[in-house]
């Protein structure tokens, strides 16, 4: 079957979206955050970031950020210590909606629970962030320093 592709007046394609969900975790200790430096992923090894995953079918991001926080760091967070910081929407891979949570509150010490995926864990602060990120996720913790809910990147 071939699907037909129409276009509108203005150009665009008619046919429906499909967004990938990721969800980031913005642990806070005090004025300062964790991150994670990446190895053996074949995207971007070397640069920190935060603690994230994909959001998963039938899961909601808050239950998404607490199940990667469970795999990635070891750590439990309750539903309700979950804060909403940032949403950007990511032109990545044909286009990415990525959410940021703040967590001051969780129980267990992080530890790396991924060493394949993940060489170190770190603490950095909040206001001196690594030298080596992941850009979007450099601009998204700008955004959430200066309050700023939503962003758009790379479009």
């Amino acid at each position: 079957m071939t699907e037909t592709v129409t276009t509108k007046a203005h150009g665009s394609d008619t046919r429906r979206h499909t967004v990938t969900g990721d969800v980031h975790l913005v642990l806070r200790r005090g004025n300062e955050v964790l991150f994670g430096r990446r190895q053996n992923t074949g995207f971007e090894d070397g640069a920190w970031h935060l603690p994230s995953g994909h959001l998963e079918a039938d899961e909601s991001v808050v239950a998404a950020l607490i199940r990667e926080a469970e795999e990635e760091i070891g750590i439990s967070i309750k539903h309700e210590d979950v804060e909403f910081a940032h949403i950007m929407h990511n032109s990545s891979s044909g286009g990415r909606m990525a959410f940021f949570f703040t967590v001051i509150s969780w129980r267990g010490e992080p530890q790396n629970r991924e060493p394949e995926k993940c060489a170190e864990l770190q603490w950095f602060s909040a206001n001196e962030v690594p030298e080596r990120m992941i850009d979007y996720c450099r601009a998204a913790m700008g955004h959430i320093a200066n309050g700023h809910p939503f962003s758009t990147y790379g479009w």
